[in-house]
């Protein structure tokens, strides 16, 4: 895994295009050794019930969550996080340029003892590896 959930204020959907902010994350985190590729999964989520700083309704946030099963050391993290966190900006910044916006990021680790997983991506993902 990396579990990444974005949640971004309504006022944003027409300004940002969510499913491409979803594949920019997803892009980046693929090549970053740390996020096994196969476990990585974006979503996002809009949000329209919210009041930001002064309650502008002309302002609007995404916040990025990423969870990701405990184990991996502090610099690593940080450096992914960093990686995330500039392709965020470098995505975002035609919108910064003209509208108000707050961006935010959070990495947290998941207890794996409390955190079952199964799937069968792994196994789609052999699968058409071996069929090409």
């Amino acid at each position: 895994m990396p579990h990444f959930h974005v949640e971004y204020s309504g006022n944003l959907e027409q300004i940002i295009d969510i499913s491409g902010l979803c594949e920019c994350i997803r892009a980046t985190a693929a090549m970053i050794d740390t996020f096994p590729m196969p476990g990585i999964r974006v979503r996002a989520t809009r949000v329209d019930h919210y009041a930001i700083a002064d309650g502008n309704p002309a302002h609007g946030f995404v916040d990025v969550s990423i969870r990701l099963r405990a184990g991996r050391p502090d610099d690593v993290k940080q450096e992914a996080t960093q990686q995330i966190f500039e392709a965020l900006k470098t995505y975002l910044a035609p919108a910064f340029a003209s509208h108000s916006i707050a961006l935010s990021l959070e990495m947290r680790d998941i207890d794996p003892d409390l955190s079952p997983k199964t799937g069968t991506i792994r196994d789609h993902l052999a699968a058409t590896t071996q069929e090409t």
